[in-house]
């Protein structure tokens, strides 16, 4: 397995592909319909403007096991230390360590960008991904009940942070 910085032209239609099953098969997207190819191309946008990663990891042919990336948590200045992530796995690939992996990619990006607290929203039930979380030291934060509905029924969606010991001297003011 390998780290790569994922690309529009690259890796668009794979990290789609994942989207989408995880919308259609999970409730690990509080979505409903499939997400349409253009999407993508303000997904990327959005990612490039504001320095956001999208780590891959792939194999020796170049297949996209899964991608884990992080965005504005909420968008006032003094949210500027602190970012929401995710991490995706292809259906065929999960419980392998490739989570995991990626996830540490991730926190040494957010570090290396001066981060302070990251934020995963999870389904209560998603015990892989609540079990994940823990194993690289993010506590629960709190449960919003009945936050979203899918699959007919009510869904509880708790936060998960990682307090990171950066930045090294954080300012007050914009971003």
């Amino acid at each position: 397995m390998q780290f790569i910085k994922c690309t529009y032209t690259a890796h668009a239609e794979a990290i789609l592909d994942i989207f989408n099953d995880a919308i259609v098969n999970s409730i690990a997207l509080y979505d409903y319909q499939p997400r349409q190819p253009e999407s993508m191309v303000g997904w990327f946008q959005t990612k490039e403007s504001g320095k956001f990663p999208v780590i891959g990891a792939i194999d020796e042919s170049d297949r996209l096991f899964g991608f884990a990336s992080y965005g504005t948590f909420r968008n006032w200045p003094a949210y500027k230390y602190s970012i929401e992530h995710s991490v995706y796995i292809h259906k065929d690939h999960r419980c392998k360590g490739i989570g995991f992996a990626l996830m540490q990619q991730l926190i040494l990006a957010a570090t290396e960008q001066q981060y302070h607290t990251m934020i995963g929203g999870i389904d209560m039930t998603n015990s892989p991904s609540i079990a994940l979380h823990g194993k690289l030291g993010f506590r629960h934060a709190g449960t919003i009940q009945h936050a979203g509905f899918k699959f007919g029924r009510w869904l509880d969606l708790g936060f998960y942070q990682l307090q990171l010991l950066t930045p090294e001297k954080p300012i007050d003011g914009e971003r």
